[in-house]
């Protein structure tokens, strides 16, 4: 069964079809959430918050790219993650002062990425403010068109072109300032 005929059947209340939609897109959803700096013990819990809005709305979907929608979606609830997880560090935060106590264990997110050139890369990715890092996951990562790109984001081509190309500049400064570091050590 096709996506279009899939989407339509959720639409209706087909449960099946909604349960097919999502083990469709369950796994590039993870990916992006992840790629977008959500942890990845979280990453599940992001996804399945983007199922839930994706639930409550899908009658609201006009037929326009259906990938293009569910990325906006998902860019919504990382956007929120943030704003939770921020919360929550400042509550540590306070919290680390008022016991005195030693930092946290490394997470194990640390432990998901095996080579050292993915961990920077990755750091050095989300050291990136959002207007860049966004678009430089949607095209290497999830590789969306500049016009989708544009369409998640609200933004113009030639804004898309813009940051893409700056984050770029970035990321090389980033990576190059890295590796200098390392060898000086």
């Amino acid at each position: 069964m096709g996506e279009t005929e899939l989407i339509r059947l959720a639409q209706s209340g087909d449960e099946k079809a909604y349960v097919e939609l999502m083990q469709l897109y369950h796994r590039t959803i993870e990916k992006f959430a992840y790629q977008c700096g959500v942890h990845q013990n979280d990453v599940s819990d992001v996804t399945q918050e983007v199922f839930i809005k994706l639930y409550r709305f899908l009658y609201q979907f006009q037929h326009d790219r259906f990938t293009t929608w569910l990325y906006k979606i998902t860019l919504n609830a990382v956007r929120d993650y943030y704003r939770k997880e921020s919360k929550e560090k400042s509550k540590e935060h306070k919290w680390k002062e008022q016991m005195n106590d030693e930092p946290l264990l490394v997470s194990t997110e640390k432990k998901i990425l095996l080579f050292e050139e993915d961990q920077q890369l990755h750091d050095a990715i989300l050291s990136l403010d959002e207007k860049y890092r966004y678009p430089i996951i949607f095209f290497y990562f999830q590789e969306l068109s500049y016009e989708q790109i544009g369409e998640v984001m609200n933004i113009p081509l030639s804004t898309v072109k813009t940051r893409i190309l700056r984050a770029k500049e970035q990321l090389k400064i980033a990576l190059v300032n890295e590796r200098g570091e390392q060898i000086g050590r």
